[in-house]
């Protein structure tokens, strides 16, 4: 079991991807504003205070149970999952505290379920993320739940708490807005969530080309897995870089990226499923939700075409810790050892980092890593990044990684 004073890696952290750096201030921006009462999920904000200190969660992944005043300068924040457990335990929160007067508050964290997990971050703008410094934040144990007491210094301005940093879809607009500028990238819209939101996606090929290859790349099926999130997008980003080896992988193979697929559980901060009380990435084969059959419907379509050949599906998450879930090796796949292959490659690219494989997780489950590969016949793997990995290094893996699967894609041999 881990401890919770062993969570945080003892860094401070800036949130830097100067591509999402519009959506983060949009999101900054229209977080302070009150939501209006027919804003959707308007009706599941919480708000309480004290003569000291207003909380509330009514912005973008914003959500507590409960929260009540203890005392002028204390509350009492109640979290709970969106759905009875068994649940994933990635007890997400965020919340928003306004002052009305400058000064110390004391928060206590407790939790109906799982108990804590993601060191608090805290951010005055949305944009800049910083770790709690650890004297601020005292982890204990009640009824066999970690809860967390949680002191935080205010000035005169509103302060954001949040179990990791805020990516709403505005950022994901911002960054595709962005990133669809490059004449080898194509923003469009693969569907609608449950909620009626935007499930965006992004093509990246050569202009005016048609690659007979495809690679698929999704994330945030699980709304709290941050990290992934914070992956996925320098490593899009490295597909499109201006590089010789980038321009010839884009000659060559068509990316397709969904980096958001659970757009309703993003904004309404749930611990994992999505608003059909599902968890997703278990409903890869019975697809019984809007949102994966979106995705069943893409890869039928490249399966479907004579002249697509789909040769590689990565789907990006977060855990406790960095690790790739893949596919067995002796698993016959097109191309074959592919795995193998690209993690070898990362591991020289990355000296004194050493990388994580497990091939044989979770293989009975329905979820992505085993329909994909199951059905199509193609490497697959879960691209998992720690919670509390330092983001450096997050970006750091991202490149390389995208580097390393660039090249080893283009040394396998070409559909005949």
């Amino acid at each position: 079991m881990y401890k919770v004073a062993e969570m945080m890696p003892g860094r401070i952290f800036r949130f830097d991807l100067k591509m999402i750096s519009i959506g983060m201030v949009a999101f900054a921006l229209a977080a302070f504003l009150p939501a209006p009462a027919h804003a959707a999920g308007a009706d599941n904000k919480i708000r309480c205070e004290t003569d000291n200190v207003a909380l509330d969660t009514a912005f973008p992944s914003g959500n507590v149970a409960s929260c009540r005043p203890s005392g002028s300068k204390r509350i009492e924040v109640t979290l709970a999952p969106e759905d009875k457990p068994p649940i994933n335990c990635s007890a997400w929160y965020a919340f928003r505290l306004t002052p009305r007067k400058p000064g110390k508050i004391t928060l206590m964290l407790n939790y109906e379920a799982c108990g804590h997990r993601y060191w608090p971050k805290i951010s005055k703008d949305g944009v800049n993320w910083d770790y709690l410094p650890k004297k601020f934040v005292k982890a204990e144990e009640v009824d066999g739940l970690k809860r967390a007491r949680v002191t935080v210094k205010l000035n005169n301005v509103p302060l954001f708490v949040s179990a990791q940093e805020i990516l709403p879809p505005s950022v994901y607009n911002a960054w595709l807005g962005q990133t669809a500028k490059s004449p080898a990238a194509e923003s469009w819209l693969l569907g609608k969530s449950a909620e009626g939101r935007d499930i965006p996606a992004l093509t990246i090929r050569k202009k005016e080309t048609q690659p007979l290859e495809q690679v698929v790349l999704i994330g945030r099926q699980h709304p709290p897995e941050v990290t992934g999130a914070l992956a996925i997008l320098p490593f899009v980003e490295t597909l499109l870089a201006d590089t010789p080896l980038a321009k010839r992988y884009r000659e060559r193979f068509e990316t397709i990226v969904v980096p958001m697929l659970n757009p309703d559980g993003v904004v309404r901060g749930y611990w994992r499923h999505s608003t059909g009380h599902v968890d997703l990435n278990r409903d890869w084969g019975p697809f019984t939700q809007p949102e994966t059959r979106l995705m069943k419907d893409l890869l039928d379509g490249i399966e479907e075409e004579p002249n697509k050949n789909l040769r590689l599906f990565v789907d990006f998450h977060s855990t406790r810790y960095d690790i790739f879930y893949t596919i067995p090796d002796d698993y016959q796949t097109t191309p074959p050892l592919f795995l193998k292959n690209w993690l070898d490659l990362l591991q020289q690219r990355m000296p004194g980092y050493e990388i994580n494989r497990d091939a044989g997780h979770n293989l009975g489950q329905s979820n992505s890593k085993n329909y994909v590969h199951k059905r199509y016949g193609v490497p697959t793997m879960t691209y998992e990044m720690g919670d509390e990995t330092d983001r450096r290094l997050v970006r750091k893996i991202a490149v390389a990684a995208a580097t390393s699967m660039m090249e080893t894609l283009l040394e396998t041999e070409t559909p005949r």
